[in-house]
């Protein structure tokens, strides 16, 4: 794996990158991956924002080495798999993810589809030298809402550690106001009308090999040194 911190562990051919723009963009972009070109499989592994390495030592490179190349890579070959020569062979991923959200007959189709997208957005939702204060205007929708930005952190941190197994702790956008929700296994706030801002995995994959069974002390290192305060604002349009 790369140890120059500035270029990407993986890397793939422009057609096939995931864009990611601002704002919302971003969501929109990690649901629209499809077919890059003729041939080529219907959905790409896009590439990491930053090198393996770049989020030490919060987040060790062997970790995601692991977490990326074998998880994330692993749910994208599966999917491509399940989907082929289906009704889903050419739909994006967040359609994937609405069409067959809550349909027991389509549970593998949408907890790999759902884990593509999730593990995309948490890559996002981390950034070397995070952490800190977030922009103004996001800071003041978050003292709106939670009281401060400790209140929030706090409010993160419980629903990460309170989500029993496998999930994701989320800070989203619930109508006019922000909140913050946990959801188990694949699931995600998309299916609730919800739009997420940012997310913290809190898979085991995700933290084990740093932390073993210290849940707590892994969200509290990222809350405190890699979470994407910019990410949140733009995805919020403030």
């Amino acid at each position: 794996m790369s140890t120059d911190s500035n270029k990407p562990a993986h890397t793939l051919n422009r057609r096939d990158l995931l864009t990611v723009g601002a704002g919302l963009a971003v969501a929109a972009s990690v649901g629209g991956m499809r077919k890059a070109a003729a041939g080529a499989a219907a959905h790409v592994l896009p590439p990491l924002p930053y090198a393996d390495n770049a989020l030490a030592p919060v987040l060790s490179a062997n970790t995601l080495g692991f977490h990326y190349g074998k998880h994330h890579a692993g749910y994208v070959a599966k999917l491509n798999e399940l989907v082929a020569g289906t009704e889903f062979a050419d739909s994006t991923l967040e359609d994937i993810v609405k069409a067959t959200a809550g349909k027991a007959d389509k549970a593998p189709i949408f907890n790999n589809a759902a884990q593509i997208w999730n593990h995309t957005f948490y890559w996002h939702s981390l950034r070397p030298n995070g952490g800190g204060e977030p922009p103004a205007a996001l800071k003041q929708k978050i003292d709106e809402a939670f009281g401060s930005v400790d209140k929030l952190k706090a409010d993160l941190l419980a629903a990460a550690t309170g989500q029993f197994g496998s999930g994701w702790a989320w800070l989203v956008k619930d109508g006019d106001t922000l909140a913050v929700m946990k959801t188990p296994n694949a699931e995600l706030p998309l299916t609730s009308g919800k739009t997420p801002l940012l997310t913290i995995d809190v898979w085991e994959h995700a933290y084990y090999l740093d932390y073993q069974n210290l849940r707590a002390d892994y969200v509290n290192a990222v809350l405190a040194k890699l979470i994407n305060w910019e990410f949140a604002a733009k995805n919020l349009g403030v």
